[in-house]
């Protein structure tokens, strides 16, 4: 059963003063247009349909720049959801919005409404990168808006991008650091896409920008994820959401994407755990786990079996149905964790 829910209602490019290089948000969300007061309520009512059961759930406000939309409208729609989150008891609103477009005055008027969390699509701290990739805002913009935004009772998300022009890898990992420093509840990982009709799609059919490949991205990954874990900051997403016009070979023309890609980091987070804990072996080894640890050992199709028969001393990996489903054994030794980056020795 699912413990959160999230009820999207997208806004695409509403707010936004003007076009950031890689952004064709009507793409990214698959809607065209913002929704009307009919759709807003029939979206609403049919994701309530589908979460009996479901713990907390909030009304999430995407794909444009909330806080710039005309403060009439922002009314209309903050009314419409709060009465949801009334009738329903619903967690709250959750909105996202520009740097640039946060002050005093706006979390005052948010303040009146049921809004629990606000995320900023921060991308960058580099001013070269943001300047390249035409944000109209600067670092400094991310830094006053975090501490404005910090000083009233909501929740601080932050997004982040990888790869976009000018960016390089230390780069990305200045901009982990320094949005760690800004404090955040929580973080959204997005690597640059070229989709198709945005001025970054230009630019590479002109040769003036190459996209980051798969696994500099999921490399780049597994040094960015333990950073914001160690910090306690909850990692929400790795990549867009797939649909079916975010593929390649459809809206995505070039770049980093892969249907899976929070799967594929989290696997080879598993692979390198088992081969810094093995180094010291010399005899063939066995790692056991349950049916569901034991396909991410496989890897996606299978990828890792090489990794494993062509180790030194071998390694042979095989299913156990006695094991927990969160434990992996390795020769004589038993390592547990719901989740990747906790794996640890138990005995």
């Amino acid at each position: 059963m699912k413990k959160h829910m999230n009820i999207p209602i997208f806004v695409p490019h509403n707010g936004c003063p003007h076009d950031c290089i890689f952004c064709n948000q009507k793409k990214i969300s698959g809607y065209k247009n913002s929704f009307n007061e009919r759709q807003i309520r029939d979206e609403i009512e049919a994701y309530l349909s589908t979460a009996k059961g479901v713990p907390h759930i909030e009304i999430a406000f995407f794909g444009g720049s909330f806080t710039g939309i005309p403060i009439e409208e922002q009314k209309s729609y903050l009314t419409l959801a709060t009465e949801y989150i009334h009738k329903y008891n619903l967690d709250g609103i959750r909105l996202s919005t520009r740097p640039d477009m946060i002050t005093k005055e706006i979390l005052d008027f948010l303040s009146h409404y049921p809004v629990i969390g606000i995320e900023l699509g921060v991308q960058s701290m580099s001013d070269e990168v943001l300047q390249a990739s035409k944000r109209g805002h600067s670092s400094y913009d991310v830094i006053k808006a975090c501490k404005l935004i910090r000083s009233y009772p909501f929740d601080l998300g932050l997004q982040m991008m990888l790869g976009l022009p000018k960016d390089t890898v230390a780069r990305s990992l200045s901009t982990a650091d320094q949005i760690i420093n800004l404090d955040p509840d929580m973080v959204r990982i997005y690597p640059t896409l070229v989709i198709k009709d945005t001025p970054l799609e230009t630019l590479y059919h002109q040769g003036l920008y190459t996209p980051w490949n798969l696994e500099t991205t999921i490399n780049l990954c597994l040094d960015i994820l333990p950073r914001f874990e160690a910090a306690g900051i909850k990692v929400l997403r790795v990549g867009l959401q797939t649909t079916p016009e975010i593929q390649l070979g459809q809206d995505v023309v070039a770049g980093p994407f892969h249907p899976a890609l929070k799967q594929l980091i989290d696997e080879k987070r598993l692979l390198n755990y088992i081969l810094d804990f093995v180094v010291d072996i010399n005899e063939p080894i066995y790692v056991e786990a349950n049916h569901k640890l034991y396909q991410a050992l496989v890897g996606h199709k299978k990828g890792h079996l090489p990794i494993w028969s062509g180790h030194d001393p071998i390694i042979h990996i095989r299913q156990n149905p006695d094991l927990p489903i969160h434990v992996i054994k390795i020769g004589n030794t038993y390592h547990s964790s719901y989740r990747p980056e906790n794996l640890h020795q138990t005995r």
